[in-house]
């Protein structure tokens, strides 16, 4: 059964963060379960990647990166979404990080990784005026992970300062936008599911896997066979590392987190026969 709701049930807590200089960060919490971040996160890099910066703020320094596109991967992957764009890439723990097939991850370590509070925030100068508006993560053990900045009135197109007085107030729908879904509950998801729900199947196209055999036969034939069997919310894709060194050919099903090692074109067409139709996985392929 679809237990997505397009609506998001708000937390109603809020939190109020002094900076030395006088002023404040407002912070308006929402919740971190995967129905959620997965279609916000959506949203901002697919659709609204023009619009937001990403980066990290502590004490002394701060990283902000931009899109100059959509994102060229974006996926999830072992609790981790991974998005790539031409100039850099990112991690962002949002489901739980297993370890691999061999579940390395140490419970505890588990929850510190995955992201446990989220909020919509403003930065007040010491008048109380809002001059900065984002997104903030936290994780398990409560230190700030990613940041994501919103447009800001207050900087023109090339990130010029405009006049205080003479700010571009049509900057601030985004953010209005996001706090009508995701703090008040009154807007409906883009979405009616999850969109990083999609099932996927990979093979592993890094160098450490096995590098004397080719992957692009068990690619093909993991395509003609998605093809044929008319799974068309199943997509096939290759990938990077999929923690299972030197057995390549290695074939990741991300429907029920299965990992395939030593994977033939043979073997590629039985495991979307067996398993992604029938639902028996290839029981001599599994790893491990």
């Amino acid at each position: 059964m679809n237990t997505f709701s397009r609506l998001v049930t708000p937390l109603n807590l809020s939190e109020i963060e002094p900076l030395p200089n006088g002023g404040q960060i407002e912070y308006e919490f929402f919740p971190t379960d995967l129905d959620v971040t997965a279609p916000l996160l959506h949203y901002l890099c697919q659709e609204r990647w023009q619009d937001i910066g990403i980066g990290h703020m502590v004490d002394g320094s701060v990283l902000e990166l931009e899109f100059n596109a959509p994102p060229k991967i974006f996926k999830l992957y072992d609790g981790y979404l991974t998005i790539v764009t031409e100039g850099w890439h990112l991690h962002l723990c949002i489901a739980e990080n297993i370890g691999g097939p061999d579940r390395r991850t140490p419970t505890e370590q588990i929850q510190t990784r995955l992201v446990s509070r989220a909020a919509l925030y403003r930065r007040l100068n010491p008048e109380g005026e809002p001059r900065s508006w984002g997104i903030q993560f936290w994780n398990g053990a409560g230190v700030k992970m990613m940041t994501f900045f919103l447009p800001n009135p207050f900087i023109g197109d090339n990130e010029d300062l405009l006049s205080e007085r003479k700010p571009n107030l049509e900057k601030l729908k985004l953010y209005e936008e996001l706090r009508e879904t995701y703090i008040l509950g009154t807007k409906e998801l883009p979405y009616d599911r999850n969109p990083l729900n999609k099932k996927y199947i990979s093979v592993c196209r890094s160098s450490r896997c096995l590098p004397s055999r080719n992957y692009q036969p068990i690619y093909e034939a993991l395509q003609s066979a998605v093809k044929e069997a008319n799974l068309e919310d199943v997509e096939v894709c290759v990938s990077g590392c999929l923690e299972v060194c030197k057995m390549g050919p290695v074939v990741f099903y991300s429907g029920d987190r299965t990992w395939y090692s030593r994977v033939t074109p043979e073997t590629a067409k039985q495991i979307v026969q067996e398993h992604l139709v029938a639902g028996q996985p290839v029981a001599k392929h599994v790893y491990p």
